[in-house]
C-alpha cells in the first residue's frame, strides 16, 4: 500500500502513525511516518495555528511523534488501541500545551507490517471551543455526562450530591478511591470536597491522612500539572506508565507506590484557565480507560462549573453579610437575624445577652487625624470584641455602633467579658468603649432586649462625655 497516496487523498491535515508491538504485548515506538500538505504545514508554516505548538518545525517522515509534542500517555493509548486493537477514537480537546481546540479522528488502516501497526490521524483546529463539537460523544458518555449536571444544577444540598456524583465515578472507574481535591493556588492551601471508597477499609480520610502524612501536602500538589505535562489529564493504566509518572515526579511516585498504588486517573478542574481542584481514581479498571477518560472529560467541565458558581454564591454571600472594613457581620446581617428570630426560623437559647457597644469619640478622630485614623481606630474595636466575644455574633450595626449576641452565656461569664471592655473607657486617644446590655434566662423577646440594651448603651456614653468633655463630639 502507497501510504503517501493514501495521505494524500485526505482533504482535511492527515498524517499516517504506526505503532510497534513487542512479543509481550507492549508498545514501543510510535512514529508519523508521513502527511499530507495541510498536516505538514501545521508543523512548517508560520502562519499555522499549531506552528508554534510545535517542538521542532521542519517534517521528517518517520520520525517519533514526541519529535513535535510533549510525550503524552493518553495520546499514546489511543494510538494503540486504533492502530493495534482497530478501534476508531474521535475526541475533541483542549491539551493545556496549546491555546487552540483539537478535533481528532483515528482510523486503523489494513497495512500491518510484522509487529507495526498502522491508523490515519486527522485533525481540525479551532481557536475557540465549539459546544456542537463538545456535545458529539457516544451515547453511553453523554446519558453519564448529563445525569451528572442535572444532579448538580437541580440540588439543594451541594456537598450531598457531590458525594453522589463522586460516588457514581467511582463506580464507573471501578476505583478503589475516588477523591476530588479543591486547591487555592494563592493561599497554598487544599481541602477534600468528597470522595468515595470501594470497601469500608478504604473509607478513610483522605485529608486527614494527607495531613497526618505530610509536612506540606500542596507541596505535591503543584507539582501535578508539570507531571501532567500539558495534557488534559494524566491516566497510568499499567507499568510502562507508571514508569513515566517515576521518571517526571519521583516524589509523588514513591508516596503512591507506599499506598499500594498502582494505576491512577488524575483529572485537573478547570475555571478558564484557572485550576481549581483536581478528581484522582486510584486503581482504577484499566479496561474502561477509554470511557473514564470520555466521561471525566465531559463531567469535569461541569463539575467545575458548577464547584465555581457555588465559590461565588458563598463570596457574594460573605460579602452581603460582612463588613469589609471590620470583618464583623454587617447591618444586613444583623436584620436578616432579627427577622429570623422574629419569625421563629431561628430559636435562640434562653441565657442570652444582647450588648450593645459604642466607640467613643470617633468624630473627633476622624476630624483630627482623618478617616484613615478613624478606620484603624473601628478596626481595632472589632477586634477587641471579636476576642472578647469569641464564637458570639458580632455586627457592626452603625457607624461607630456595634451589637454583640451572646448565646448560652452564664451571668458570670458575661460580667466577666463586660469589666473587660470597661477596662477601655479612659479619656486617652485609644479604644473606648460605651456599653449597654440586657440579659434574659428566660424566653427573651429580641426587640425588646434590643430597645433595652440599646437605652442602657446611651446612658453609658452620656457618663462617658460627663466625664470626658473634650471628648465630646462636635
Amino acid at each position: 500500500m502507497d501510504l503517501q497516496q493514501l495521505v494524500n487523498s485526505f482533504e482535511p491535515m492527515t498524517c499516517i502513525m504506526s505503532v510497534q508491538v513487542f512479543d509481550d504485548g507492549s508498545y514501543g515506538n510510535i512514529r508519523i511516518v508521513c502527511g499530507n500538505k495541510p498536516y505538514i504545514d501545521s508543523i512548517e508554516n508560520p502562519d499555522n495555528i499549531a506552528f508554534g505548538g510545535m517542538l521542532k518545525n521542519t517534517f521528517i517522515p518517520d520520525s517519533p511523534y514526541e519529535r513535535y509534542i510533549p510525550k503524552d500517555l493518553n495520546f499514546e493509548d489511543v494510538c494503540y488501541r486504533c492502530a493495534v486493537l482497530k478501534k476508531p477514537a474521535h475526541a475533541y480537546i483542549h491539551p493545556e500545551r496549546y491555546d487552540f481546540w483539537v478535533d481528532m479522528y483515528l482510523m486503523p488502516i489494513a497495512a500491518d507490517s510484522g509487529n507495526t501497526y498502522y491508523m490515519t490521524y486527522s485533525q481540525e483546529l479551532t481557536p475557540c471551543a465549539q459546544s456542537d463539537r463538545m456535545s458529539n460523544v457516544a451515547p453511553s458518555v453523554a446519558a453519564d455526562v448529563l445525569e451528572t449536571c442535572i444532579k448538580l444544577r437541580g440540588t439543594k444540598d451541594f456537598k450531598h450530591t457531590m458525594d453522589e456524583v463522586i460516588c457514581d465515578i467511582r463506580n464507573l472507574c471501578e476505583a478503589d478511591k475516588v477523591c476530588l481535591i479543591l486547591t487555592d493556588k494563592q493561599k497554598r492551601s487544599f481541602s477534600v470536597l468528597s470522595e468515595a471508597a470501594s470497601t469500608p477499609e478504604r473509607n478513610y480520610s483522605v485529608e486527614k491522612y494527607l495531613r497526618d502524612t505530610y509536612e506540606d501536602f500542596y507541596d505535591i500538589i503543584e507539582t501535578w500539572d508539570d507531571t501532567i505535562a500539558g495534557s488534559t489529564c494524566l491516566i497510568a493504566k499499567d507499568e510502562r506508565d507508571m514508569s513515566v509518572l517515576k521518571e517526571r515526579n519521583p516524589v509523588w511516585y514513591q508516596s503512591l507506590k507506599e499506598v499500594g498504588v498502582n494505576t491512577i486517573v488524575l483529572y485537573p478542574l478547570k475555571n478558564v484557565d484557572e485550576t481549581i481542584g483536581y478528581i484522582w481514581a486510584l486503581n482504577f479498571d484499566t479496561e474502561k480507560t477509554t470511557q473514564i477518560r470520555a466521561t471525566l472529560e465531559g463531567s469535569s467541565f461541569f463539575i467545575a462549573s458548577e464547584i465555581v458558581n457555588r465559590q461565588l454564591m458563598e463570596k457574594l454571600k460573605r460579602i452581603s453579610s460582612s463588613d469589609i472594613l471590620t470583618g464583623v457581620k454587617n447591618r444586613n446581617a444583623m436584620n436578616q437575624k432579627i427577622d429570623d428570630i422574629i419569625e421563629g426560623k431561628e430559636q435562640i437559647p434562653e441565657k442570652t445577652a444582647v450588648i450593645f457597644v459604642d466607640l467613643n469619640g470617633l468624630k473627633q478622630i476622624n476630624d483630627n487625624g482623618g478617616h484613615a485614623t478613624g478606620d484603624k481606630l473601628l478596626k481595632q474595636a472589632a477586634d477587641i470584641l471579636k476576642n472578647t466575644f469569641e464564637g458570639s455574633d458580632i455586627y457592626r450595626a452603625g457607624g461607630d455602633e456595634f451589637m454583640v449576641l451572646a448565646m448560652d452565656i452564664s451571668p458570670k461569664a458575661l460580667e466577666e467579658k463586660l469589666e473587660k471592655l470597661k477596662l477601655y473607657q479612659s479619656g486617652s486617644e485609644a479604644v473606648s468603649f460605651s456599653l449597654g446590655y440586657c440579659y434574659s434566662e428566660g424566653k427573651i423577646d429580641i426587640r425588646q432586649a434590643m430597645s433595652v440594651a440599646d437605652k442602657r448603651m446611651y446612658k453609658d456614653k452620656q457618663l462617658f462625655y460627663e466625664r470626658f468633655p473634650e471628648r465630646r463630639r462636635k
